[in-house]
């Protein structure tokens, strides 16, 4: 009896050496990588500045300008594939914004507008 506990009591220390050694691995790859993000996400997910605002309606006031002189045609292909990735990035933040209005992924709840109880 006393072996089979003193070879479960090594058991469990050994588990847990392991355990633990795995957990400090871990946290040795994730934190140099959650720092670099963290730094790079106060950057690029701020909301622009008031003094920025100027190169906002300037930018928007060159895309519609290229698309009036038909500019947009002499774009490589890597650049309109990023501007691609970049619309679909808005459309997609705007749609999960949505459903985080709506609180639901399919319409919108309007009270006494359904019927529920199968009868109409």
């Amino acid at each position: 009896m006393a072996k089979a506990a003193g070879a479960v009591s090594r058991m469990g220390m050994s588990l847990v050496t392991r355990t633990g050694n795995s957990a400090k691995g871990l946290q040795a790859y994730a934190i140099p990588r959650l720092q670099t993000f963290l730094k790079y996400a106060k950057v690029e997910l701020k909301p622009p500045s008031l003094g920025e605002m100027g190169q906002v309606q300037e930018g928007i006031n060159n895309i519609i300008v290229s698309a009036r002189t038909g500019k947009w045609k002499q774009l490589t292909v890597r650049q309109a594939g990023l501007n691609t990735l970049v619309g679909l990035e808005v459309l997609f933040c705007f749609y999960i914004g949505e459903i985080i209005g709506k609180r639901n992924i399919v319409g919108y709840y309007i009270p006494g507008a359904v019927h529920y109880e199968g009868s109409v």
